[in-house]
C-alpha cells in the first residue's frame, strides 16, 4: 500500500523463525535486509498487518509468538505488545513508525502471493547475520537474533 500520511506511516514487521534461521529479504527500494512487513491499511490493526504482510511476501502461516491476555467484549480486544518500536526516517520528508513481531513457520517452503518473488529472500543463520558478505544492518541483526533466541 502506498504511503497514507504525508509525514509518518505505521508499518509492521514479523520475523519469522524456522529451527535455527530466520527470513530476511532483500528490499528492493531500500536495497537492505529487512524482515517482511509492510504498511498498516485503514482498515486493520498492527497483527493483522504483519500476519497479512508476512503471508503476501513469504506465503508461510506465521504464528505470532508473545504474551497477550485471554480479554475480548463487546468493545474489542487486547492486541499482542510488538518486541520492539522504531521510528525512522525513509526519505527526507517522509518516515515510518513501525512495529516489530516475531513469529514462528512449521516450514522454509516460501509461496508468496501473485506478484510477489522469493528471490532476494534468505533463511539467515544467527552466524550469517553477522557475517559481513550479507551487509545486514546492526538494527535488523539485532533483532533476527533476539527472535531466534524468542
Amino acid at each position: 500500500m502506498p504511503h497514507i500520511h504525508e509525514k509518518i506511516d505505521y508499518v509492521a514487521d514479523v520475523l519469522v523463525v524456522n529451527n535455527d534461521a530466520v527470513i530476511l529479504r532483500m528490499h528492493e527500494k531500500y536495497n537492505m535486509w529487512l524482515a517482511p512487513g509492510g504498511h498498516v491499511e485503514l482498515d486493520e490493526d498492527f497483527v493483522e498487518a504483519a500476519l497479512r504482510e508476512a503471508k503476501e511476501e513469504t506465503g508461510l502461516e506465521v504464528k505470532l509468538i508473545g504474551q497477550i491476555t485471554d480479554t475480548e467484549d463487546e468493545l474489542g480486544r487486547e492486541l499482542l505488545i510488538p518486541r520492539f518500536i522504531n521510528r525512522h526516517r525513509v526519505s527526507p520528508t517522509h518516515e515510518h513508525i513501525s512495529f516489530i513481531y516475531f513469529g514462528t513457520s512449521d516450514t522454509r517452503e516460501l509461496n508468496p502471493a501473485e506478484g510477489e518473488s522469493t528471490e532476494g529472500m534468505k533463511w539467515f543463520t544467527r552466524e550469517e547475520l553477522s557475517d559481513p558478505q550479507y551487509g545486514v544492518s546492526k538494527r535488523i541483526q539485532n533483532y533476527a537474533k533476539a527472535a531466534l533466541d524468542a
